[in-house]
């Protein structure tokens, strides 16, 4: 059967799977997404499978279920199911097909946990504050709704004092907090365990059940603004057994971290901790520390291991963020901690044991894991991942023999029909001695009537060796793909994003400049302070390497494009050079200054990553902006951004394209209703198509 290219159009066909977890029967649930494209939004349904491949079923009946867990004696599967009215929780019994309701979804549920003697259930959920609570800028929020409220003659100005009152995703803040609650199974009654001007989130039981732990960020400090801190800590509250009281959480970390995931150790002594001493702000990797429960100060679990500790890759095809804490190992035969590394183009499982000794557990190869869980017994490893070939599926890996084995085939049938292209790895040391790496592929030429005449060869899918063969007048163009962050990684794993681009007949070449993750420290924080210089010439000397390589690649019709830090290098790169016909920049930054003011993270990213302020260095911030070079910008160039976009929000592309148009320049806008910085990740199904569309045409039109 004749494979079809993959258009912008077939993301609507596609199979997220994400969320695996593991009953104590051995059974996994998981999370499936698709889109409904008459709706024109996501469902999410809750599957299950065994760990041999059959009965693949599903195991609820809605259609926006996620976040499966099971009862610690395997009899019954938790889940958040949303409604118009918020996020309830429901349970099934593996013996019966009808969910009922535990939690109502007027709680909103944003987390929970079991606990493991089975009795409990932790979750979180926003609480509202009592007026003595509430500080100014609450009690401005309450007077807010209440204005909204009031006929429009009587409607009053939103006030905020907060240093950040807005944050990408969720908009400008509502004044509440999350908090932490605790369900009994057997009462189903619920009490509110933590209260007060501050978030938890992060909930953890002990093995034992007696000890409930959470991450907090609460500024002692009068006078401290907890905006401009980023510290967090774990905090820790006790259970007694019979009368279920609850005893004042304190606080058990030093405030020296800041702490994403943590899990207790077997014995419930000591805490194992995911966190950043931010020594290089953004750019510091996450590493794992240990600290006793009772308070201590934390100490580096492996302090000679230089990796990043999670999942630091960047990619379209991930519909849930990585796993949420490290796994312990309760095996004395194969004692240690698993987690996700970040590794030289990959993400994988690694068993990292105290000694520093690390062991990768799933097999080599191109592949980004980005959610995990391990058997009852430790025989059994189940992950989400993407390779070069495949979107996102589960996996086995066996602990034993190493051998790692598909699980899930939901895509199957629609990918049989789809051709890919699969990349090949690309590496070069820079000019000044750094070793870069990135990936090239290039499209499929055995569809081309006209280049199997020229050539009389029959291409391989991936395009790389047909040099031999190539005519002087028979090219490909070229586009460089940039990646955000800039602390983040690009992989080899399947992307529909550059699978478009290929089957237009584009080679793509994708590079991790310095300042990305996943090749050690010293080379995550390189490019802070230093924007637009050694970062840049690793993106250019990658096209250098390319070309001289591959014959094949037409140099006078090259295209370059990127998202976020990748579109502020985009608009660099045209600033200041010519040698691309083509350019589209999205969701990008044009001008280091106003960025300062009007993003949910301008003070930080902008004095950490470019290094400085407008009031002490605004002529620095200026020369680094790609707006003061834009009128020597010849290169057409595209824009398109989200409108509810609040990391990089859109004046950042209207004052670059406001320049270009005064300049006379090349340029289009496109901006995207209702859209985050998350749009091409999870935004509106149509509007990704749509953007892979503008993109093809853009591309098309000038090379």
């Amino acid at each position: 059967m004749k494979k079809s290219q993959i258009t912008p159009e077939d993301l609507y066909h596609y199979r997220w799977i994400s969320q695996p977890v593991i009953s104590a029967n051995g059974q996994v649930a998981y999370v499936e997404q698709t889109i409904d494209r008459a709706k024109n939004e996501y469902n999410t349904q809750i599957r299950g499978i065994s760990l041999d491949g059959t009965e693949d079923v599903a195991l609820t009946d809605g259609t926006k279920d996620s976040s499966p867990a099971w009862s610690p004696d395997g009899n019954k599967l938790t889940f958040i199911r949303s409604t118009q009215a918020g996020k309830g929780l429901w349970s099934v019994h593996t013996e019966c097909t009808e969910p009922s309701m535990l939690i109502s979804p007027e709680r909103k549920i944003m987390s929970y946990v079991w606990s493991p003697d089975g009795k409990y259930i932790a979750f979180t959920s926003k609480a509202q504050m009592n007026s003595a609570q509430l500080s100014t800028d609450e009690s401005a929020k309450d007077a807010n709704d209440e204005a909204t409220r009031q006929p429009e003659a009587t409607l009053r100005g939103k006030v905020y004092e907060r240093t950040t009152p807005k944050a990408e995703g969720s908009g400008w803040w509502d004044g509440q907090y999350s908090h932490l609650f605790l369900y009994e199974i057997k009462s189903g009654l619920i009490k509110q365990i933590t209260s007060g001007l501050w978030n938890i989130t992060t909930p953890v039981w002990s093995p034992d059940s007696l000890k409930l732990a959470f991450i907090s960020k609460q500024v002692e400090e009068a006078g401290s603004d907890p905006d401009l801190l980023h510290h967090t800590d774990v905090y820790m509250t006790s259970i007694e057994a019979n009368s279920g009281k609850v005893e004042e959480p304190f606080k058990v970390t030093d405030s020296s971290l800041q702490i994403t995931q943590f899990s207790f150790t077997a014995d419930g002594k000591q805490l194992i901790l995911i966190a950043s001493d931010r020594k290089y702000g953004s750019g510091s990797h996450h590493q794992l520390f240990t600290l006793p429960v009772n308070r201590g100060i934390p100490r580096l679990f492996a302090p000679e291991l230089d990796m990043h500790i999670g999942n630091a890759a960047l990619g379209d095809m991930k519909s849930a963020s990585a796993s949420p804490s490290p796994i312990i190992s309760r095996s004395s035969s194969q004692p240690g901690v698993y987690v996700l590394g970040t590794h030289h183009g990959n993400v994988d499982v690694y068993r990292i044991q105290s000694d520093g000794n690390c062991e990768m557990i799933t097999t080599a190869g191109e592949k980004d894991v980005y959610q995990y869980t391990i058997s009852a017994d430790e025989e059994t490893l189940v992950v989400a991942a993407l390779t070069d070939k495949h979107p996102g599926e589960l996996y086995t890996v066996g602990m034993k023999s190493g051998k790692m084995v598909r699980l899930t085939h939901r895509n199957d049938e629609f990918m049989g029909e789809r051709m890919v292209n699969v990349p090949a790895r690309v590496e070069f040391t820079s000019s000044d001695g750094w070793r870069i790496q990135g990936w090239l592929a290039m499209p499929d030429l055995t569809k081309d009537a006209d280049w199997t005449e020229a050539t009389g060869a029959t291409a391989p899918s991936s395009g790389i060796q047909i040099e031999d063969e190539l005519q002087s007048d028979r090219k490909l163009p070229l586009i460089l793909q940039i990646h955000g962050g800039p602390h983040a990684m690009y992989t080899g794993a399947f992307s529909h994003e550059m699978q478009t681009l290929l089957a237009e007949g584009y080679a793509v070449l994708w590079v991790n400049p310095r300042g990305s993750i996943g090749y050690g420290q010293e080379f995550a924080r390189a490019c802070r302070g230093d924007f637009a210089g050694g970062d840049y010439r690793d993106l250019m000397e990658a096209v250098d390497e390319v070309l001289a390589a591959h014959p094949i690649i037409d140099e006078s019709r090259l295209g370059v494009a990127g998202g976020s830090y990748g579109g502020v290098m985009t608009n660099w790169i045209v600033a200041h050079s010519n040698r691309f016909k083509a350019a589209v920049t999205q969701r990008c930054i044009s001008n280091w200054l106003s960025m300062y003011g009007t993003s949910d993270i301008g003070i930080s990213y902008v004095e950490g990553v470019i290094g400085g302020n407008p009031a002490e260095n605004a002529a620095y911030l200026w020369s680094r902006s790609p707006l003061a070079h834009a009128h020597n910008i010849k290169t057409p160039l595209l824009i398109m951004h989200g409108e509810q976009d609040y990391r990089t929000p859109i004046a950042q592309a209207e004052e670059l394209y406001t320049t270009l148009k005064r300049y006379g320049k090349t340029t289009k806008l496109i901006r995207y209703p209702g859209s985050n910085h998350s749009l091409l990740k999870s935004g509106k199904p149509s509007l990704r198509v749509d953007s892979f569309e503008q993109v093809n045409a853009w591309f098309n039109e000038y090379l």
